[in-house]
């Protein structure tokens, strides 16, 4: 096992698009979707999604802001991300991570009504690089489980 940086594990995910977001239902089930991250793949520990404040995704994050989320590289290059959700509906916070094209989604751009943002902050991430595999150490030094 070994342990690589944010920096190094985010290079690796830079042409990562899609990621699987999995909440926790109403009913204790487990919900996964595939979301989008527009483009926005510079990877800091914090990814970010846009949807519709009316989903069950977001009703779960209301109530449990406990996600994982998985990406899935080239070559065998996987991460298992856990972490806190926030669902944000600051237009202005939307602007830094809105692209040009999620206006075929959201017709309105930044000003579509129900349009919410989802911010999901790690707290813990592992990967796997073929044989290689390890746990990144989050801003802070630490480790958080």
């Amino acid at each position: 096992m070994s342990d690589r940086s944010l920096s190094e594990v985010a290079q690796k995910m830079h042409d990562i698009d899609i990621a699987m977001l999995s909440t926790h239902t109403q009913g204790g089930a487990i919900a996964g979707r595939p979301m989008s991250n527009n483009g926005d793949v510079d990877y800091d520990g914090d990814s970010y999604y846009f949807t519709w404040e009316k989903s069950r995704m977001v009703d779960d994050i209301k109530r449990n802001p406990k996600v994982g989320l998985s990406f899935q590289g080239k070559k065998g290059f996987m991460v298992a991300v856990e972490g806190e959700a926030d669902v944000i509906k600051d237009k202005a916070a939307f602007k830094s991570h809105w692209k040009p094209d999620m206006d075929d989604w959201f017709k309105d751009g930044i000003d579509t009504k129900g349009v919410v943002m989802i911010k999901v902050s790690a707290t813990r991430v592992h990967y796997w690089d073929g044989e290689d595999e390890g746990e990144v150490k989050l801003p802070g030094g630490k480790r958080r489980h």
